[in-house]
């Protein structure tokens, strides 16, 4: 335990705390949007367990990460995935009223847990290199960054009461976040390479595509009663 004692340990720390604050921020979107539908109580069990379960299953892949982002197309498949999850959290699927409680707080900690750990593969690059290899500054700098992370969801989910705008904002922004993982996949960065309009233009068509693809298969979702009454 002497690593405590010695200055670079406590250098790497910070930068590893710093980049978690930077870096955790759309995954506090996440956690806000899964769980706004939920009853107060099983809000905060949703961001507790939510968030926990993301963090261990970053330390998790962190390991792997380097190794994982040289694979071709896996970023397409995340991309495509956080895509679907922002459609999903903006036309409101854990806002079914016949869910159970319990199935309503699983759902939205599924969601939680797979949007980050999508999320994460380019996330935890940084904070493994930080860390240098020290698996327990590793671990110590992800535990601190959980209370982070729960208080940007708790003031989220305030905010979103109050101005539902920043429901759609947030989908948007996993729309972007989806763009630029795909953009950014081995399978397409030598055209992506010649083609650097594309790291903006693919990002923003996702920001869109994400918020237009959610609104209008919510819309449906409201016109379906009517219809059937009609």
């Amino acid at each position: 335990m002497s690593f405590f004692s010695s200055s670079d340990f406590w250098i790497a720390l910070t930068q590893i705390v710093l980049i978690n604050i930077v870096l955790s921020g759309d995954n506090a979107v996440v956690i806000a949007m899964a769980s706004r539908s939920l009853a107060p109580s099983q809000q905060k069990k949703a961001i507790l367990f939510g968030s926990i379960g993301a963090i261990v299953l970053r330390v998790i892949l962190t390991f792997f990460a380097v190794y994982l982002l040289t694979l071709p197309y896996l970023k397409l498949i995340g991309a495509g995935l956080l895509f679907w999850i922002g459609i999903g959290l903006l036309k409101g699927d854990d806002g079914d009223e016949e869910l159970a409680g319990h199935s309503s707080l699983a759902a939205a900690i599924k969601t939680i847990v797979v949007a980050d750990l999508v999320m994460s593969l380019d996330n935890v690059v940084g904070v493994a290199a930080a860390a240098k290899g020290n698996v327990p500054l590793l671990v110590l700098g992800l535990v601190i960054s959980i209370p982070l992370i729960i208080f940007g969801s708790t003031v989220l989910l305030k905010l979103m009461e109050r101005f539902p705008l920043i429901i759609t904002a947030g989908a948007a922004l996993l729309g972007w976040v989806a763009g630029e993982m795909a953009i950014g996949d081995p399978a397409i960065t030598n055209f992506a390479e010649h083609h650097h309009l594309l790291h903006t233009v693919v990002p923003a068509v996702g920001a869109v595509a994400v918020v237009l693809a959610g609104k209008w298969l919510a819309s449906r979702q409201g016109g379906a009663p009517a219809e059937a009454a009609a």
